[in-house]
């Protein structure tokens, strides 16, 4: 299931940003939904992750007590918001399905949403 993800953008350090992820093809009912950023001359990282089952969530340590993730099933969407942003934050943030309880990514990437802070 390839997925994209919105909501990006230009914000300063402090501020908050609201990242969206869905699929025109596939309903996300079913899948983990993973969030993942890759920030320029790095490796892509894990960031934040909700499971099917029980809505569980799970964040990295970098992120945990300002970014929350969600899902809303009935509009099959996914949503990652960012508070406090960090200038370190800055990436272009991907979502993704991820397998349970790994948080493994899972099938090909879709579009990311680019996310700057300035300091």
């Amino acid at each position: 299931v390839q997925l994209q993800a919105s909501g990006g953008g230009l914000v300063q350090a402090g501020d908050s940003l609201k990242l969206s992820c869905t699929s025109s093809r596939r309903t996300l009912r079913g899948y983990s939904i993973g969030w993942f950023h890759q920030a320029p001359g790095k490796e892509r990282e894990f960031v934040a992750a909700i499971t099917w089952s029980d809505g569980d969530t799970h964040y990295a340590d970098s992120v945990k007590g300002r970014f929350a993730i969600s899902r809303d099933n009935a509009k099959n969407t996914v949503t990652l918001q960012m508070n406090s942003l960090k200038h370190e934050d800055t990436a272009v943030y991907y979502c993704a399905t991820v397998d349970a309880p790994s948080m493994d990514p899972f099938g090909s990437w879709g579009q990311g949403a680019q996310v700057t802070v300035s300091s």
